[in-house]
């Protein structure tokens, strides 16, 4: 049996645990249910905004970031005395109304305005389920497989979401594809109460503005936390390029046809979901920060290949390689990452921590983003590869020099 046929049953193994199933299958189908909204959402802002709908998802998504970066502590905050199921429900509640209610509206200031509530709905779920998940699976090793199915739901999600809206747009209109998001959030609530989720003892009582910065001040105390915020910089650089730029590169530079967009975005995917398979056994032999660190320096590499292989003229097949090693570079940092703010971290504090980092985290994309944006206009993709290639590496040689390998544990607080 090789090592991708014994990590894939160590992945089936996790599954065994009727919680954390329930769990996961909650977390799947909200994944389908937002690619969905993500289509249908584009082409409802077509539909009101016309020519002006790429104005018009600009600023959602713009909105969508400063609701992760700004709602996910200040919610958490608030809601430290909700039980977990209770919130995740509600959450899910929330997320849905407001796709039940985008089909609806008929001016463009009321998009923003839901999307605001959807994305601040998101921004409590999404913490709130990552800092669960290590209470259901306490043991480091399984939780560390947990991660990796987590990290293939996403990836898959991006190939599958897009394929599921076309073939559903062939039967339905983009408004009765919102049902789908509503379809979607309603089974991830059933799912999430259907689960026996695990007692966790009530956080003791705390200032408001103690809750709102314990997130972020045990980030501040702990070496290994101080540099995964410069690795969320080192993954936000790639994925700017790749989600803004792809299609200016196939399209306007190469001049290739629109399914090659699909194929290159694979290739990242495909890199991404091969090192999450990998990855639980890896780490079953190699620590976190030589993995973590060795990814960093692969998205530099990978960076300057990309800009290498855009501005020399280097063909598509290198250009497939570049994505693929720039999703697998991404896949090594993101998937173990939670590993470090589960030992950070008790049940108590669990919470804020996961919290701060999903907000830490998104507002690395605020500065990656508009810059891959801007500068893919005004220089081209492969000098914009370049820069943010140099973005990755300042932010790699800053977790280095914060991470020293003597450093273990982390205080909690």
């Amino acid at each position: 049996m090789n090592a991708t046929t014994q990590t894939e049953g160590s992945l089936r193994s996790v599954l065994a645990n009727p919680t954390y199933r329930r769990l996961f299958s909650a977390q799947v189908v909200a994944l389908l249910g937002t690619g969905l909204l993500t289509v249908a959402l584009g082409l409802l802002a077509f539909d009101i905004a016309g020519d002006d709908a790429g104005l018009v998802l600009g600023l959602a998504l713009t909105i969508k970031m400063v609701a992760y970066v700004g709602a996910g502590p200040v919610l958490a905050a608030l809601t430290w005395r909700v039980p977990r199921k209770a919130l995740l429900i509600g959450a899910d509640v929330v997320r849905g109304a407001v796709a039940l209610l985008l089909p609806l509206v008929t001016e463009v200031w009321q998009v923003y305005v839901l999307i605001l509530v959807l994305q601040s709905a998101s921004a409590t779920f999404t913490p709130a389920f990552q800092a669960l998940v290590p209470e259901v699976l306490p043991d480091e090793r399984q939780y560390t497989r947990a991660l990796s199915l987590s990290r293939l739901a996403y990836d898959l999600e991006a190939l599958v979401s897009p394929a599921l809206a076309a073939a559903l747009l062939t039967l339905i209109t983009f408004h009765e594809l919102f049902l789908g998001t509503v379809l979607g959030f309603a089974l991830s609530a059933v799912l999430v109460g259907a689960a026996r989720l695990p007692v966790v003892e009530p956080a003791r009582a705390a200032p408001f503005l103690d809750r709102l910065t314990r997130g972020a001040r045990i980030f501040w105390r702990t070496p290994e936390l101080r540099a995964l915020l410069a690795l969320d910089l080192v993954v936000a650089a790639p994925t700017a390029l790749v989600i803004v730029d792809t299609v200016v590169l196939v399209q306007a530079e190469l001049g290739r046809p629109q399914p090659d967009v699909a194929l290159l975005l694979a290739a990242y995917g495909a890199g991404s979901m091969l090192v999450a398979l990998l990855l639980p056994r890896i780490l079953d032999r190699i620590d976190d920060r030589r993995v973590m660190l060795a990814a960093s320096g692969l998205t530099v590499l990978g960076m300057a290949a990309a800009a290498a292989a855009i501005l020399l003229g280097a063909g598509w097949v290198a250009l497939l390689a570049a994505w693929a090693v720039l999703g697998a570079a991404n896949a090594g940092i993101l998937t173990t990452a939670p590993r470090l703010l589960r030992r950070a971290a008790d049940s108590e504090t669990r919470p804020a921590v996961f919290a701060a980092q999903f907000s830490l985290s998104h507002a690395c994309f605020l500065i990656t983003y508009p810059l891959a944006g801007v500068l893919g206009t005004a220089i081209g993709v492969g000098a914009t590869a370049a820069v943010l290639g140099g973005v990755a590496l300042v932010a790699a040689l800053v977790a280095t020099a914060a991470w020293r390998p003597a450093v273990v544990g982390a205080p909690r607080g």
